[in-house]
């Protein structure tokens, strides 16, 4: 019935949004040292001490591999102990 369709539409769409998150989080670049790392990041620059744990705890959730920190930005230590 309907139902079922919008059930396998579903299915479908949830499918290839995992699938695109994969190859984002996946395409790696290599660094003058040799050393590999994810070419997406999420940047935590800007983001108040307060706020910052919460997206990197569901970046990592949903596959980031590679958080941006700095010391500038003042909050690698939050974004580390997440």
């Amino acid at each position: 019935g309907l139902g079922d369709v919008y059930k396998r539409q579903f299915m479908d769409y949830t499918l290839r949004k995992k699938e695109v998150m994969f190859m984002m989080t996946e395409k790696m670049i290599t660094l003058n040292n040799g050393v590999e790392i994810p070419q997406l990041a999420l940047g935590t620059w800007i983001v108040d001490d307060n706020k910052v744990a919460e997206p990197v705890k569901t970046a990592i959730r949903l596959g980031y591999r590679h958080v941006d920190t700095a010391q500038a930005y003042a909050n690698e230590v939050i974004c580390c102990e997440v």
